[in-house]
C-alpha cells in the first residue's frame, strides 16, 4: 500500500462499474435474497406497465440452466434515439443508472421501480442479458454482457402479428457476483401471488423448468380475494370483508379487512406493490385509526360496561388486531423507501392519508353493520381482559429470563460457551431421551432442555393461556428472547434451536406444536434460519461387527442389501430416542460432523400461515382434506 495519497489514488468508475464494485448497495446483498431481488426488479417494470393500464399478461420462466426470462404484453421499452445520449432509449435504460420513465410521472403516474436503477443494475450484475421488444410493427433485440452493450440494436419487420407489443428480458445472474444461483420457487411464487392480488385482473404465469412446477395467478377480486384466501381455513366473524378504496391528497388508499375467531393477526402492507415487510408510515396510520375506531364505537355503544367493568376501560392496538386479517395497499407518485430494497415506507403524508380514510370509512361500516361490529368489538374487549392476565404472566417470564444461571430452568443442562454464535440448544421429547442427550452431548457448546409431554397448541389459545403453560414458560426462559411484541432476537442465548423428537406420530405432533409456537410468537427465529429439526435414525443394522444406521426406509433396504441378508444380520427399529444409549445418540443425531438436521425455512409466508391454520386450527374439514392430499408424500409414517 502506497503512503502517498494523491489525485492518482482517486478512481472514477464509469457506467455500471460502480454497481459491480459494490453490488450490495443496490440489491441489498449478494446471497439468495439479492438473487431474488434481481428477478423482482425486472418483474416490477412489467407491473408498472400494468398499473399504467397497458399490460394484462406477464410470464416468468426459469430455464434448466438458470436463465430467467420475464415477458409482458405492455407497450414495449422505447427504441427511438434518446435526444441527449444519442443512443436508442432501450440501451440508455439498460446501461445507465437513474435512467427510466419513472421520474416525470408522464409515462407512469405511480411505480414500484421508482429509482430508475432497477433493470440497469440487473444488467450490470448479469453474466449476460438480452432484451426483445415488439412495437410499431417491428421486433428489436440487443445483447449485453456484464452491463456493457455487445452489439447495436437489431431491428426486424414483423411479417405476422404486426400489432404485437411488449418486452422480453432474459438474463443469467453473474456467478462471479452471487454466492448462489439457487432460485426458490416458493419465495418467488409468494411475490408473484401478491402482485396478482394487488393488481386485479392481471395474469402472472410462473414456470420453473428445473422442477416442472408451475403457477398461474389471476384474481378478479384483488385484495378482497387475498383476504378471503388468507382466511379460508379459519372461522370468520363476518362473511364479507370490509373493503375501502379512496384517494386522499394524491395517495391511493386500498384496504381489505376480515376478522376471524383466532388469536393471531395477519397484516400485509404494500406501497406501490412493494411488500414493505418492515412497515412504515402507512402501517402506523392504519394501526392508529383501527384502534381509535373500535374504542369510539365501544364507548358510544356502552360495550365497556357490564360485569363490573369501568367505562374508563380502553382497547389497545393488540386488542383490536387480535384475529384480524388485513391487506393495506397504498399507491403514490413519490414514495420514499428506506434503501433500494424498499423494506419500509417513510412518507409522512401517507400516515395522515391512511388514517383519515380508514377512520371515516371504518366508522361508517361499524355504524351500518351493528351485528358484525359488536361481534368484533366484543372479541377485542375479551382480549383486553385477557391482556391483564397475560401481563402478569409476561412479567413472571421476564423476571426468569435474566442471564444469571440461577434464574434458568432447573431441568436445563446448559453449555459452557456463552457466545450464541457457537452454541446450540436441543429441545428434547421426554425425560428419558433428555437424560441420554445430557450424557452424550458436548457440554462445551450443546445445551439440553427436556420437555414433558405436549405443549399447548398456541394456534387455539390466547397469549395469557400460552404464557401460563409451564413447558412454554420454560422454553421462553431458556431461550432468553421474550415472546410476541417483547421478543428481542439480540438476547437469544443460543444460535441454533434444534427440535429433537421421536420418529413416530406423537413425535411429529410435538414437533408441529413447537414449530407453531415459534411461527406465531417468535417468527424471527425461523426467518433468520435459527430453527432446526433433528433427524434421528429409524434403524440400527448390525452384521457381525459392522453397524450401520438408516434414516429412511429406502436407506434401510439399501444397507440390508449391501450387508447381505444371511446369517448374523440384525435390524433394530427405533421407536424412540430413549432406546438409544448416549453414545449412539451422539454419534447418529447430535454430532455436527455426521448428524442430519433440517433447517426450517420460511419462503412463502402465505402458504406457511395457511398450513399452520389448517393443521392446528379449529376447522376439521380443511385438515382432513390436507391430510388426504398429502398422505402419499409422507415418508417414514409410523402409525
Amino acid at each position: 500500500m502506497s503512503k502517498k495519497y494523491t489525485a492518482k489514488g482517486i478512481k472514477v468508475l464509469k457506467g455500471l462499474d460502480a454497481v459491480r464494485k459494490r453490488p450490495a448497495m443496490y440489491i441489498g446483498s449478494t446471497d439468495v435474497h439479492g438473487l431474488h431481488h434481481m428477478v423482482y426488479e425486472v418483474v416490477d417494470n412489467s407491473i408498472d406497465e400494468a398499473m399504467a393500464g397497458y399490460c394484462e399478461n406477464i410470464r416468468i420462466k426459469i430455464s434448466k440452466d438458470n436463465v430467467v426470462t420475464v415477458e409482458d404484453d405492455g407497450r414495449g421499452i422505447p427504441v427511438d434515439l434518446h435526444p441527449t445520449q444519442k443512443k436508442p432509449a432501450v440501451e440508455v435504460v439498460m446501461t445507465m443508472l437513474h435512467a427510466g420513465g419513472k421520474f416525470d410521472h408522464k409515462s407512469y403516474k405511480v411505480s414500484g421501480g421508482l429509482h430508475g436503477v432497477g433493470v440497469s443494475v440487473v444488467n450490470a450484475l448479469s453474466k449476460w442479458m438480452e432484451v426483445e421488444i415488439w412495437r410499431d410493427g417491428k421486433h428489436h433485440t440487443q445483447r449485453y454482457e456484464k452491463g456493457k452493450t455487445k452489439a447495436p440494436l437489431k431491428e426486424t419487420a414483423l411479417k405476422k402479428d404486426r400489432k404485437r407489443t411488449g418486452t422480453k428480458i432474459s438474463f443469467v445472474a453473474d456467478p462471479a457476483i452471487f454466492e448462489t444461483d439457487s432460485y426458490s420457487f416458493d419465495t418467488l411464487s409468494q411475490r408473484f401471488r401478491e402482485l396478482a392480488y394487488l393488481n386485479k385482473g392481471i395474469k402472472i404465469e410462473f414456470v420453473d423448468e428445473r422442477s416442472g412446477k408451475k403457477h398461474d395467478f389471476k384474481y378478479s377480486g384483488g385484495i378482497v380475494s387475498f383476504v378471503k384466501a388468507l382466511n379460508q381455513s379459519r372461522t370468520v366473524l363476518h362473511r364479507k370483508p370490509i373493503y375501502i378504496h379512496e384517494e386522499k391528497d394524491g395517495c391511493d388508499v386500498e384496504i381489505a379487512i376480515q376478522y376471524n375467531n383466532s388469536y393471531n393477526k395477519k397484516i400485509f402492507a404494500f406501497a406501490n406493490n412493494i411488500n414493505t415487510v418492515d412497515g412504515g408510515t402507512h402501517l402506523v396510520g392504519f394501526r392508529t385509526a383501527l384502534t381509535r375506531c373500535f374504542n369510539n364505537y365501544a364507548r358510544k355503544n356502552n360495550l365497556f360496561k357490564g360485569k363490573g367493568k369501568s367505562s374508563k376501560m380502553s382497547l389497545s392496538g393488540d386488542d383490536v388486531r387480535e384475529g384480524i386479517t388485513a391487506v393495506l395497499s397504498v399507491k403514490l407518485p413519490n414514495p420514499q423507501f428506506e434503501g433500494q430494497t424498499k423494506a419500509k415506507l417513510g412518507n409522512r403524508e401517507v400516515r395522515s392519508a391512511v388514517e383519515v380514510v380508514l377512520n371515516q370509512k371504518l366508522s361508517e361500516y361499524l355504524e351500518e353493520n351493528p351485528t358484525e361490529a359488536k361481534r368484533v368489538t366484543r372479541k377485542a374487549i375479551d382480549s383486553a381482559r385477557a391482556r391483564a392476565a397475560a401481563k402478569k404472566a409476561k412479567e413472571l417470564v421476564r423476571r426468569k429470563t435474566a442471564l444469571a444461571s440461577g434464574s434458568l430452568p432447573g431441568k436445563l443442562a446448559d453449555c459452557s460457551v456463552r457466545d450464541p454464535e457457537h452454541s446450540e440448544i436441543f429441545l428434547v421429547e421426554g425425560d428419558s431421551a433428555g437424560g441420554s442427550a445430557k450424557m452424550g452431548r458436548d457440554r462445551k457448546f450443546q445445551a439440553i432442555l427436556p420437555l414433558k409431554g405436549k405443549i399447548l397448541n398456541v394456534e387455539k389459545a390466547r397469549i395469557d393461556r400460552t404464557l401460563s403453560n409451564n413447558e412454554i414458560k420454560t422454553i421462553i426462559t431458556a431461550l432468553g428472547t421474550g415472546i410476541g411484541d417483547e421478543f428481542d432476537i439480540t438476547k437469544a442465548r443460543y444460535g441454533k434451536v434444534i427440535i429433537m423428537t421421536d420418529a413416530d406420530v406423537d413425535g411429529a405432533h410435538i414437533k408441529t406444536l413447537l414449530l407453531t409456537l415459534f411461527f406465531r410468537h417468535m417468527p424471527e427465529f425461523i426467518k433468520r434460519g435459527n430453527i432446526f429439526v433433528a433427524q434421528p435414525p429409524l434403524y440400527r443394522i448390525k452384521k457381525n461387527k459392522k453397524i450401520k444406521y438408516a434414516y429412511t426406509e429406502k436407506e434401510k433396504q439399501k444397507l440390508v442389501k449391501e450387508l447381505g441378508s444371511g446369517k448374523g444380520l440384525y435390524v433394530q427399529r427405533y421407536k424412540g430416542l430413549g432406546e438409544m444409549n448416549p453414545d449412539q445418540l451422539w454419534m447418529t443425531t447430535m454430532n455436527p460432523a455426521r448428524r442430519v438436521v433440517r433447517k426450517i425455512k420460511l419462503e412463502d409466508m402465505v402458504e406457511a400461515d395457511q398450513t399452520f391454520s389448517i393443521l392446528m386450527g379449529g376447522k376439521v374439514a380443511p385438515r382432513k382434506k390436507f391430510i388426504q392430499d398429502n398422505a402419499l408424500k409422507v415418508e417414514n409414517l409410523d402409525v
